[in-house]
């Protein structure tokens, strides 16, 4: 058969289309009532052998990282220490993106202790948890059941993050983050030392108590880090949805219920 040019291919391939032949052959004619009406199944191959899968340089660095962690935040014997070994550990990514490092603020000998999600842009640029508009309903809050973030004693609270640095563009953190940082946070418990923790947000009720679903959690007493904890709902989300401050106010009551004498 002669071969054909392009545009009269074109043609005859639309012509054979328009046909209803729409079913391509191989070049040797197949004569289909002569086919066995079962086709033999083929054998199923072999299962490739077993073998002991390596641990990825991935796993191993991420695991590497988590016991960096332990061991450096157990070497802390002080606030000012663990400060500087969270400054000095070198496996977690978000230091790079940050503008600074979100310890902590208030009075550290104070009877609650307030563990807020990570930072975000205006605690980044401010260097201390809850600040901007979200920080000032905050202080509003404590200051409707007489506790203040400069107050001493009493009259006090300890504020801190759940993670030391803010993530990129506010995404949720990775396992892996949370899990390198979450010996930082149960030391930073340990040496502050609370009578209460607060934890305002799912992120730090998911690294606490290891459960998500604040609007659920918000309210009940439970135990996080050996201690007392009330999950509440944070200023962000009582800014991004008003009606929820009756159920704030209700939490509040309920904390100074339990640091009443």
């Amino acid at each position: 058969m002669p071969e054909l040019d392009p545009f009269t291919a074109r043609a005859t391939l639309e012509w054979l289309i328009e046909m209803g032949c729409d079913e391509a052959i191989g070049e040797r004619p197949v004569n289909r009532y002569a086919l066995p009406d079962r086709q033999p199944v083929p054998e199923p191959p072999a299962p490739p052998p077993e073998v002991d899968m390596p641990v990825t340089a991935d796993a191993a660095q991420a695991t590497d990282a988590v016991a960096e962690a332990d061991r450096r935040a157990a070497a802390a014997a002080s606030l000012a220490e663990l400060h500087d070994a969270i400054l000095g550990y070198p496996y977690c990514d978000l230091r790079l993106g940050a503008s600074s490092t979100v310890f902590a603020a208030g009075d550290p000998s104070a009877r609650v202790m307030i563990i807020g999600d990570a930072p975000g842009r205006e605690e980044d640029r401010a260097g201390h948890p809850f600040a901007g508009a979200s920080g000032a309903l905050l202080d509003r809050m404590l200051a409707a059941i007489g506790l203040a973030r400069d107050g001493e004693g009493s009259a006090g609270v300890y504020l801190a993050s759940v993670l030391p640095w803010r993530l990129p563009s506010d995404r949720a953190p990775e396992p892996d983050e949370m899990a390198m940082m979450l010996p930082f946070l149960r030391r930073h418990v340990e040496l502050a030392a609370p009578e209460i923790l607060v934890l305002m947000g799912n992120q730090p009720c998911g690294a606490v108590l290891g459960r998500r679903g604040l609007t659920r959690l918000r309210g009940t007493w439970t135990e996080g880090f050996g201690r007392p904890a009330l999950p509440m709902l944070p200023p962000a989300y009582l800014m991004r949805n008003p009606g929820a401050k009756r159920e704030a106010w209700a939490d509040l009551l309920e904390l100074a219920a339990r640091l009443d004498p």
